[in-house]
């Protein structure tokens, strides 16, 4: 199966921040990548899980998208899986 035609899905979940959903998909604007699928969620306890499905995008460029985004401000943790 090639990871160019997997669906991955970026998990995000963070602080109660207006601005951490534009800043997570400002990385794929970046690289010039409409998403799949954006679903965004602002859950009990003061926390915001955004879910970003892509395709086309490697494996290896998502880890780094995940890595760059898990530095940002606000941003509790960030990871990818196969959706």
């Amino acid at each position: 199966m090639s990871s160019l035609l997997s669906v991955l899905r970026l998990r995000v979940r963070a602080e109660a921040d207006p601005g951490v959903l534009a800043r997570v998909l400002e990385r794929f604007q970046n690289i010039n990548v409409l998403p799949r699928r954006v679903i965004a969620e602002y859950a009990t306890g003061e926390i915001f899980h955004i879910e970003v499905d892509v395709v086309d995008v490697s494996e290896h460029t998502l880890s780094i998208i995940a890595a760059k985004v898990g530095q940002t401000p606000n941003v509790l943790d960030a990871y990818w899986h196969y959706a």
